[in-house]
């Protein structure tokens, strides 16, 4: 009886916190933010939990386009995204993502544990950065290679070898992940199942850098009808607010 009447109390304290997320009384977060990064869904998903945070900004090298070296102070790597939360840092767009819900989301945002909606926000969580962004990220080098002045004879020789691999492997590579992606939200609103949760957050980014670089359009619908409801979320808009201008 004692056992059973513990397990009733921790079951009903579970359910007052997800109808009452608790308030935050230490130290604040800081979100070193660096402009026209991921980071930006950070500052998104904390507006969306209503979680007060700090922003400390840092510029991009305009001629690299590389982080500045004061983000080494913060984490050995010196990239973006990166939080401080006490004395915790912690680094990774998923491990962010995974942290911020653990610690403040009070059950909301992620699916319910066993079910087949947590699966899939388990997959997306971890797609957006291990499988979409690569061909994306090469996209982006291979673009700027092509387009970086140099004389001749090796300007023929680097458009023919940027044009020759975005043509047999970056482009039908791009191809594969935007099918399988608008197939698979052809079928739900967001990427786990019927409720908006963290993964639709982390799926932000390669979805609005393909629309920006990699021909994301409107041939297909259901990925840019996801764009449209993000955009349109107070909480996305807020963040834009907090995080200045972003280009993706």
């Amino acid at each position: 009886m004692i056992k059973a009447g513990r397990e009733e109390s921790r079951a009903r304290r579970e359910h007052e916190q997800t109808l009452h997320p608790r308030r935050y009384t230490s130290s604040m977060i800081t979100v070193h933010h660096l402009n026209n990064s991921r980071s930006q869904r950070v500052l998104w998903l904390l507006e969306e939990l209503g979680v007060p945070y700090d922003v400390k900004r840092y510029e991009r090298d305009p001629k690299t386009m590389l982080a500045p070296p004061a983000l080494l102070s913060v984490h050995p790597l010196g990239k973006s995204p990166v939080i401080t939360d006490g004395d915790l840092t912690v680094a990774e767009s998923g491990a962010i993502v995974e942290y911020l819900i653990d610690k403040y989301g009070a059950g909301r945002l992620i699916p319910r544990a066993g079910t087949p909606e947590r699966l899939r926000y388990t997959y997306w969580l971890h797609y957006a950065e291990g499988s979409a962004m690569p061909p994306l990220l090469i996209k982006l080098i291979f673009d700027r290679v092509a387009s970086t002045p140099m004389p001749w004879p090796f300007s023929a020789v680097s458009r023919r070898i940027t044009t020759g691999v975005q043509s047999a492997f970056i482009g039908p590579q791009l191809a594969r992940h935007l099918d399988f992606m608008e197939s698979e939200l052809s079928a739900r609103p967001w990427f786990a199942g019927a409720e908006f949760t963290a993964a639709d957050v982390q799926m932000s980014f390669p979805l609005e850098a393909a629309a920006k670089r990699a021909g994301l359009n409107l041939s297909r619908p259901h990925l840019m009808g996801f764009l449209g409801r993000i955009h349109a979320r107070d909480a996305y808009k807020r963040a834009l607010e907090r995080g200045g201008a972003y280009d993706f």
